[in-house]
């Protein structure tokens, strides 16, 4: 008996660049790597700790769910203001489902049901 051939898929990346066009070139993030936007080591350090001193997800907690976070979000968002950014007084904590979906609508001015 012959093994079953495997049917290879034609590649789709051609087609999805334009997908990958999010930001304006005027954006305060474009052509800046996430450690030059701030989210490096030292980051990486505060989030873990920030993470541990708030482990639940607060829009879920709001719902009465019990969800890690995984994201520290700024509330507000800093746009490249270094001040803003380190303000742990303007950080929370959200799981990613809640992150790029509720939050993602909030920055752009949309409701989302909730009630998952």
């Amino acid at each position: 008996m012959t093994a079953p051939r495997v049917k290879m898929l034609k590649p789709t990346l051609s087609v999805q660049p334009d997908r990958l066009k999010t930001m304006s070139s005027d954006s305060w993030r474009s052509g800046k790597t996430t450690t030059t936007r701030g989210y490096g080591y030292r980051w990486q350090q505060a989030r873990v700790l920030f993470l541990k001193a708030h482990p639940l997800c607060c829009y879920c907690k709001r719902e009465d769910r019990l969800t890690a976070a995984s994201i520290v979000d700024h509330i507000t968002p800093h746009q490249g203001d270094e001040r803003l950014f380190w303000d742990s007084r303007n950080w929370q904590p959200l799981c990613k489902p809640c992150h790029d979906t509720i939050k993602a609508a909030e920055e752009r001015g949309q409701r989302v049901a909730t009630g998952r």
